[in-house]
């Protein structure tokens, strides 16, 4: 994947959502006037993460991030791999410790598009994200040891996400579930849905 693959990808994302459509544009526009997007020294650089649902669509994979002290999707930094579905994958199976064979990407399209301030943390300086997001499925009856980057990593019922996380971007993405978990995509995966 190359940089004009991931703009393909944004200008084929479309959303119902006013401030995700907005995101999708500022995205598009600073990828292309930025050499230097994919890199975590730009001011401003393209981060990667995985919704990660289970089969049955019911549930969510979230991790507690120890830097942050929030819950978040897995998820990092491209450090300079334009092929943001690779670092996806990577990210998800760094920070969740599960094998990547039993990590399954649902589809090459983008899931969710986020752009958001992060403040600064020790020596890092403030800095912001265009974060691309990937939905994949992930079988909840695995194990997950997680990693050093979080105090803990769990399974969370969809009616229980904005408990740990409510931030706007997370009410898009359970919205966009649910949306999935009545629709004809995963009948092929569930007996009912």
């Amino acid at each position: 994947m190359h940089r004009n693959d991931l703009l393909e990808l944004l200008r084929r994302h479309h959303s119902r959502y006013m401030d995700e459509a907005a995101y999708i544009r500022r995205a598009i526009r600073h990828i292309k006037e930025n050499p230097d997007v994919f890199e975590r020294s730009a001011p401003v650089h393209v981060t990667a993460s995985a919704w990660v649902v289970s089969p049955m669509r019911d549930r969510v994979l979230l991790m507690h991030h120890r830097k942050y002290g929030h819950w978040f999707q897995p998820g990092g930094h491209a450090d300079g791999e334009p092929d943001v579905i690779k670092v996806a994958l990577k990210e998800c199976t760094e920070e969740t410790g599960i094998d990547p064979a039993d990590i399954r990407l649902v589809g090459t399209e983008i899931f969710d598009v986020d752009l958001h301030d992060v403040p600064t943390i020790g020596e890092i300086p403030a800095h912001g994200h265009i974060d691309i997001r990937f939905l994949v499925e992930i079988d909840d009856t695995l194990p997950v040891p997680g990693n050093q980057e979080s105090h803990e990593v769990k399974w969370v019922p969809l009616h229980e996400v904005l408990h740990y996380n409510n931030f706007r971007s997370t009410y898009r993405m359970l919205e966009k579930t649910r949306t999935l978990r009545h629709s004809d995509t995963c009948a092929p995966r569930r007996l009912a849905c």
